[in-house]
């Protein structure tokens, strides 16, 4: 296959040996499960973590395709997460193996992002997303794997060693606010829920069944408000260039307190924590400060 280099360098880096023999068997899963399910591949979409591609089912139903590495989090939690949103706020699956890492979902179409309608109408776009997001949210299952919002905390508590105590590029100030945060939100966390975990504007698209539907869930348990956490500091890289980034977020705050019913400063704090906790987990992939520590600093002057 002549897949993109950048996606298989990508594949290789995060995964390793297990992602270089999944690449070696990924023209052999796609011919297999083309024979399996009946289907006729189109081309693939942009690739970053998984091949997801085109696809026609024996009678002409559009569909979805996708492949990740066995054991991933898309295929994992993300994949199981969908399944219990079975159709509710999200693209369906129609087809699962788990085990192999494939999953065959319905085709959002028209499909266009809620990135075009921020750009003119940001307060609408706010709205549409506050309602996929209540119609998203299930109970957290008796048995389930999905992954915790402490146990993404955690992985904040490798900056200080890695600056020998201190916190290196990253603001003091903001580092020390949200190492308070942290322990007060966790604390006080209302009723958890599966959460969709990454529901910017790129994961939802215009349908035909309902006017939006979520994509891409991560697939994590914690309280409603975290939820809007990704929203907030996105669309990027659009979001970097608007001239009055604190009052559009100010009065993005102030749409989802009143749609939701959460309080303005329990969603500012949380955003907070989340966009310092995002822009670390990118310098630890490549030892670069992203753009994302300035929607923090927003944040953080608030």
């Amino acid at each position: 296959m002549d897949l993109p280099p950048a996606f298989v360098r990508q594949i290789n880096v995060t995964f390793g040996e297990r992602g270089a023999a999944w690449l070696a068997e990924l023209p052999a899963l796609l011919a297999d499960t083309a024979r399996r399910w009946g289907l006729t591949l189109g081309a693939p979409f942009a690739l970053s973590y998984n091949y997801v591609a085109l696809a026609w089912r024996s009678d002409g139903q559009p569909v979805v395709l996708k492949l990740g590495v066995p054991g991933s989090e898309d295929m994992g939690s993300g994949l199981a997460a969908m399944l219990l949103y079975a159709g509710r706020g999200c693209a369906r699956i129609l087809e699962a193996d788990a085990a192999r890492g494939i999953a065959l979902m319905e085709r959002l179409e028209p499909g266009n992002t809620l990135v075009a309608l921020a750009e003119h109408d940001d307060e609408q776009a706010t709205r549409i997303a506050a309602e996929v997001m209540q119609t998203l949210w299930r109970p957290v299952p008796a048995q389930h794997s999905f992954i915790t919002v402490e146990q993404w905390a955690q992985d904040l508590a490798a900056l200080r060693p890695t600056f020998g105590g201190g916190s290196g590029p990253f603001p003091e100030p903001l580092v020390r606010e949200v190492e308070a945060l942290y322990s007060e939100l966790l604390a006080t966390q209302a009723a958890p829920v599966v959460l969709h975990g990454d529901l910017h504007h790129e994961n939802m698209l215009s349908a035909r069944r309902a006017p939006w539907l979520a994509i891409d869930p991560k697939g994590v348990i914690g309280e409603p408000v975290y939820e809007t956490g990704a929203l907030l500091r996105n669309p990027i890289p659009y979001v970097y260039s608007w001239p009055d980034l604190a009052r559009i977020t100010e009065r993005r705050i102030a749409v989802l307190a009143e749609t939701l019913g959460f309080e303005r400063r329990r969603i500012r704090d949380w955003a907070l924590c989340q966009a310092l906790l995002s822009t670390w987990w990118d310098y630890e992939d490549d030892g670069v400060m992203p753009r994302s520590i300035v929607f923090a600093e927003v944040l953080h002057a608030l």
